[in-house]
């Protein structure tokens, strides 16, 4: 249900008047992102707008959260997706639950470029770092270190 109601909106969906060239990618069991072609028509601040309009219907269609903010998204040990609200980040972590190299999902990204390549990423390397009460630079490694590692091969 909730991939036809998203499907429907899409099919609908404009900026200033005209028809957006866009699509849908359903990943995870958890996330669903919407991209819009912008070689063919921008999206508009109105459109977008609009778009979380729809999501929010959808919301009370289905009576749940798709466009709430003040979660993390992360792999568990299984692999599998979870949410947790940013509050229990240190909860989760003082039980290794979710640590600074748990991967997390970034839903902040805003182009196709970065979804393929950032969406996805090691805690370590986010803003999620900041719940575990250390800075994103010091959770990353030396450049000496990082170095080295980088010149170990895996077989």
């Amino acid at each position: 249900m909730l991939l036809s109601g998203v499907d429907r909106f899409l099919a609908q969906w404009k900026a200033h008047g005209a028809p957006l060239r866009c699509a849908r990618e359903w990943t995870d069991d958890r996330f669903v992102a919407i991209g819009v072609d912008p070689t063919a028509e921008q999206a508009s601040g109105c459109s977008i707008d609009g778009l979380f309009r729809g999501l929010q219907s959808l919301e009370s269609e289905l009576n749940t959260r798709l466009v709430a903010g003040g979660r993390v998204f992360y792999r568990d040990a299984n692999g599998h997706a979870q949410t947790t609200r940013r509050a229990d980040v240190p909860a989760l972590s003082a039980r290794a639950e979710l640590t600074l190299d748990s991967m997390v999902f970034d839903t902040s990204v805003t182009t196709a470029a970065d979804w393929r390549s950032r969406f996805e990423r090691p805690a370590r390397d986010t803003w999620v770092a900041s719940l575990f009460g250390v800075s994103r630079q010091d959770s990353q490694p030396s450049s000496r270190s990082a170095t080295k590692s980088s010149s170990v091969k895996k077989g």
